[in-house]
C-alpha cells in the first residue's frame, strides 16, 4: 500500500484523474472499475477537463461500478447509472455498451450477482479500480463485518450510511435500505486499485483503514492486502496519519511518481 498526501482536495482530486488518464492512454482498452458519491464527482469533473484539454480516447474502454441501490431503474435520477451517465459517460466518447452497472430491479437479485462476477471475469478482471471510502469504513457498500472473501452481493446498509446518503434523495425515506455490492475479496482482485478520501471527516477512518489493524469491521482495511494500492488523500484526511514522513519519502523518491511530483 501506497499512501499520497497532497496539499489539497483539488490537488489530490487531480492526481486521481491523473492516474486513470495514465491507465488508459497505456491501455486502450482497459477495464476500469468505478466508484459513485460525492468524492467522486470532482474526479469525474476532472477527468472531463483533461479530455477537453488533452484528448482522452475512451471508445475501447469498459467499466464496472462497485454498487447499485435496490430497487431503483437505471432510468431514476438516484440510480447509480443516472449518476455515471450525468457526471462522466455523457460526457466524454465511452461506449455506454460497455459500462457495466448491477441492475438494482433484476427479478432474481442473487443471479444478478453472480451475473456481474461472471461479466467481469469474462472481461479479463478489472485493471483499475476507482475507490473511495465511507465513514463507517466501507468501500462498495461493504459494510461493517463484511466477509473479506465476499463477492458481489446483496448487502443491507448501515445506519449510518444510510444517514450520510439519504440527503442525496428528495426524502430521506426514499433512501433505499439495501443495494448490490462488489464484494471486498472482488475489489482486492483488481489489479490496480486507488482509494481517494478528502477533508477533515476522513481522516479517523483513514486512519484506520491505512494504519489499524486488518478487520472485518473496517473493510477498507481490506486494501493492506491489496498487491497494487495507492490511497490519496488531502492534508485534512491526514492528519492522523502517524507514518506521514515515511510516505512523503517515498513519494518523493520512488521513480514510479516521478511524473507526478
Amino acid at each position: 500500500m501506497e499512501v499520497i498526501v497532497r496539499r489539497d482536495k483539488e490537488a489530490a482530486t487531480d492526481l486521481v484523474a491523473r492516474l486513470v488518464v495514465k491507465q488508459v492512454m497505456d491501455d486502450p482498452t482497459s477495464v476500469l472499475g468505478l466508484a459513485t458519491g460525492r468524492t467522486m464527482e470532482a474526479v469525474y469533473d476532472r477527468l472531463v477537463d483533461i479530455d477537453a484539454k488533452e484528448g482522452v480516447d475512451f471508445s475501447h474502454v469498459s467499466t464496472f461500478n462497485l454498487d447499485e441501490y435496490v430497487g431503483l431503474a437505471p432510468e431514476d435520477e438516484n440510480s447509480y447509472r443516472s449518476y455515471m451517465n450525468k457526471y462522466l459517460f455523457d460526457r466524454v466518447n465511452i461506449n455506454k455498451a460497455n459500462t457495466y452497472i448491477p441492475n438494482g430491479i433484476a427479478e432474481d437479485l442473487e443471479e444478478e450477482c453472480r451475473m456481474y462476477e461472471a461479466k467481469i471475469r469474462a472481461a479479463g478482471g478489472i485493471d483499475f479500480q476507482l475507490l473511495g471510502i465511507g465513514s463507517s469504513g466501507h468501500i462498495g457498500f461493504n459494510e461493517p463485518l463484511s466477509a473479506l472473501l465476499s463477492l458481489t452481493r446483496v448487502k443491507a446498509l448501515n445506519p449510518e450510511t444510510i444517514e450520510q446518503n439519504s440527503p442525496l434523495f428528495p426524502s430521506p425515506e426514499m433512501m433505499p435500505r439495501r443495494a448490490i455490492t462488489m464484494g471486498v475479496d472482488t475489489i482486492i482482485k483488481s489489479r490496480r486499485a486507488v482509494l481517494l478520501a478528502t477533508g477533515e471527516s476522513k481522516a479517523e477512518i483513514i486512519a484506520k483503514a491505512v494504519e489499524g489493524p486488518l478487520t472485518s469491521i473496517v473493510t477498507a482495511s481490506a486494501l493492506q492486502l491489496h498487491k497494487h494500492c495507492t490511497i490519496v488523500v488531502d492534508e485534512d484526511a491526514a492528519k492522523l496519519l502517524k507514518m506521514r514522513d515515511y510516505y512523503d519519502w517515498v513519494f518523493n523518491n520512488e521513480p514510479e511518481w516521478e511524473d507526478f511530483r
